[in-house]
């Protein structure tokens, strides 16, 4: 009978222990989950006030709010249906992804940018451009830089396109949406990344993961014999563009593209 009641307070214990254990990981799980949302709301408020008080007459400047604003309203749709710590997350990113836009815009319009942000996880790796750099491919002019200019109107905060590690900086056309597109848009985004941000040029300030990440992306011939092509003579680059590539003719289908 001892034994008995000795097995019964045992297991009564035991199920009180777990279930406060229980209780303390989903309070811990609860404090965490308002703790991301408390982050990220805070981010995109701050972003708000900045794309609604700004306005710039600078192309530049005009361009990079106009991405505040589309990272504003993407921030605040994923506020709306987050309901865990990962969610709350990826809405903070986009928040300060469209803040990295805001201090581009200030930047251009010749203001303090405001204090530095918090470094984005998407940009980790991706480096910056040091040095402007120009190229052609296919007959069409790229550029790209550290600062703002009439040629250079497309600020990029730095992330991964299509597996490779794009710099943060100025450019002349927004290769990067083209490159998240489809069809020959893809494989024209990637020739003139493979151009202008070959880690050939070397000086343009990339993170230590740029030169593997553009390998292990480019693959095969474009990363080999291409890429070398590529990095040493971009005008090279017309020897992918035709055929199969651009349906007869890569030229004609990317400079409408861009």
């Amino acid at each position: 009978m001892k034994v008995l009641l000795l097995l019964v307070v045992i297991i009564v214990v035991v199920l009180a222990i777990i279930a406060a254990t229980r209780r303390s990981g989903a309070a811990r799980q609860q404090t965490r989950l308002e703790d991301a949302r408390a982050e990220a709301q805070r981010w995109y408020e701050r972003l708000g006030g900045q794309v609604l008080n700004l306005h710039g007459d600078d192309p530049a400047a005009r361009q990079a709010l106009a991405d505040a604003s589309e990272r504003y309203n993407a921030a605040g749709g994923q506020l709306q249906q987050a309901k865990s710590v990962r969610q709350f997350e990826l809405a903070r990113e986009s928040a300060l992804e469209g803040l990295a836009y805001v201090r581009a815009a200030r930047i251009a319009m010749g203001i303090d940018p405001g204090p530095d942000l918090p470094p984005l996880t998407s940009a980790q790796g991706a480096g910056q451009i040091t040095r402007e750099r120009e190229v052609s491919v296919q007959g069409h002019q790229y550029k790209a830089g550290p600062q703002p200019g009439a040629e250079t109107p497309y600020y990029y905060p730095g992330g991964r396109v299509q597996g490779r590690p794009v710099p943060s900086g100025w450019y002349s056309t927004p290769v990067w949406k083209t490159a998240l597109g489809a069809g020959a848009g893809v494989i024209g985004g990637m020739l003139i990344f493979d151009a202008l941000l070959s880690p050939g040029f070397g000086d343009m300030g990339y993170g230590d993961g740029y030169q593997d990440g553009f390998q292990d992306a480019a693959g095969g011939d474009v990363g080999g014999d291409g890429g070398g092509d590529l990095g040493g003579d971009a005008t090279q680059a017309g020897d992918w563009g035709g055929g199969d590539f651009g349906g007869g003719d890569f030229g004609g289908d990317f400079g409408g593209d861009f």
